[in-house]
C-alpha cells in the first residue's frame, strides 16, 4: 500500500484458526483472497516464506488455540474476536541499502511478538514480497485472542483483566500508538529506513479501499485491452486510471480549496459539484449526492480536517489581500491621465 514502513492491525471473528495459517503457507488471490489452486485442485505452498509458533507447546496452532478456548470457556459465540493479525512491513530499499533479510525479519518478528504478546499463542511468518509485488520483507503476526498466563503491566495496559490468564487482548487506540512507538524504536535500533507511525496521513487510505482501486483498476485494464484487440490496426489502447468514491471526493474537496479564499466560498464550491460540506463539534463531513452517511474527515485523511482546512484558506486569503494590495490605482480615463501628467 504504501513504500514505507508500516504497522497494521486486523480483528478476526473466524473461529478456524487453521484458516490463518493456510494463508501465510499457500498462495491466495490477491483480489477474492482464496487459495491458488493447481491444475489438479491442490493447494500451491508459496515458495519463500519463513514461520513459527509461539507458546502451543509443541502442538499445532489451532489445535494448541482450541484448547485454551475450551479451557477458559472463552471464544465460543459467533461475535467474539477470536484473533488478531498484525503485520510489520518494512521499506523495501531495506533489503539492498541496509542488509534485511528474511530471516533476521522473522527474528526480529519473532521477538516483537514475544515482548508485546506476552503468553498469547502466536503465528509469525515472514513474506519476501508484498501481495502487490512492491518487494517490501513483512511479517504477519497472528495471536489467540485469549492470554494463557498472567503477565506484568504492559506500558498499553490500562485495566487489570489486560494482565490475567484468560483475559483477552484488546487492540485500543493506546495500544496501537505503542506498538507503532516500538516499531519505530525497532527500524531505528537495526538501521532501517522509517518513517512517523505516530502522525496522521495526508490521504487515509483503508484496506478496503485499497482493495477497491485494486479491483477497479485490473477491471478497466482488461476493459481496455479488449478494446485495443478489436481496435484497428495501430490505434493506441485507451488510457484509464480507476478512481474510488474517496479519491474523487478528495480530488474535488482539493480543487476547491485551491480555488477558496474563506470558508464559505469553499462550501459553495463544493455545493456546485454536489458536495455539501458539514461542521459538528469542531470536526468536518462531506456528504455526496451518492450517499445519505456523510464521510467523515477522519476518513479521508489529515488534509481534510477543519484545522488544515483553514489553515489552507486563510492562505489563499491572505495571498489574495496581498496581491489586491500589489496593484496600482491608476485613473479612470485617459483624459484624467493627461490631466495629471499636464505642469501645473
Amino acid at each position: 500500500m504504501t513504500l514505507l514502513a508500516t504497522f497494521k492491525h486486523i480483528s478476526s471473528k473466524n473461529a478456524d484458526y487453521g484458516a490463518a495459517e493456510q494463508y501465510l503457507t499457500f498462495e491466495h488471490d490477491e483480489f477474492t483472497m482464496k487459495p491458488t489452486l493447481d491444475p489438479d485442485g491442490r493447494l500451491v505452498p508459496r515458495e519463500d516464506y519463513r514461520i513459527a509458533s509461539l507458546n502451543c507447546g509443541g502442538e499445532d496452532f489451532a489445535v494448541a488455540c482450541m484448547r485454551s478456548n475450551l479451557r477458559y470457556g472463552k471464544n465460543q459465540k459467533r461475535e467474539d474476536v477470536k484473533s488478531h493479525h498484525y503485520i510489520i512491513s518494512f521499506d523495501p530499499r531495506d533489503a539492498p541499502d541496509n542488509g534485511l533479510t528474511v530471516d533476521r525479519a522473522q527474528e526480529l518478528g519473532e521477538q516483537f511478538c514475544a515482548d508485546h504478546f506476552p503468553r498469547h499463542q502466536a503465528l509469525v511468518c515472514t513474506h519476501p514480497d508484498g501481495h502487490n509485488h512492491s518487494g517490501n520483507i513483512h511479517v504477519h503476526i497472528v495471536i489467540n485472542s485469549l492470554r494463557i498466563a498472567e503477565v506484568p503491566m504492559l506500558p498499553y495496559m490500562d485495566r487489570p483483566a489486560d494482565t490475567r490468564d484468560g483475559c483477552k487482548h484488546r487492540c485500543t487506540n493506546a495500544a496501537m500508538n505503542y506498538l507503532k512507538a516500538e516499531i519505530m524504536e525497532m527500524c531505528h535500533q537495526e538501521g532501517l529506513y522509517q518513517i512517523d507511525l505516530l502522525n496522521g496521513s495526508k490521504n487515509r487510505i483503508t484496506e478496503r479501499e485499497y482493495w477497491a482501486q485494486r479491483k477497479g483498476q485490473a477491471k478497466l485494464e482488461k476493459q481496455a485491452a479488449l478494446v485495443s484487440d478489436n481496435a484497428a490496426e495501430g490505434q493506441p489502447p485507451k488510457a484509464t486510471k480507476f478512481e474510488t468514491d474517496k479519491a474523487k471526493l478528495r480530488r474535488t474537496i482539493r480543487t476547491a480549496l485551491d480555488r477558496a479564499g474563506g470558508y464559505d466560498e469553499f462550501a459553495a464550491l463544493l455545493l456546485r459539484e454536489g458536495v455539501t460540506v458539514k461542521e459538528s463539534r469542531g470536526r468536518l463531513s462531506y456528504l455526496t449526492p451518492d450517499r445519505t452517511k456523510p464521510i467523515t474527515a477522519r476518513k479521508l485523511g489529515d488534509d481534510f480536517e477543519r484545522a488544515a482546512v483553514l489553515a489552507i484558506l486563510e492562505q489563499n486569503a491572505a495571498r489574495a489581500a496581498e496581491k489586491t494590495a500589489a496593484i496600482t490605482a491608476y485613473p479612470g480615463s485617459i483624459k484624467e491621465r493627461l490631466q495629471r501628467q499636464k505642469p501645473p
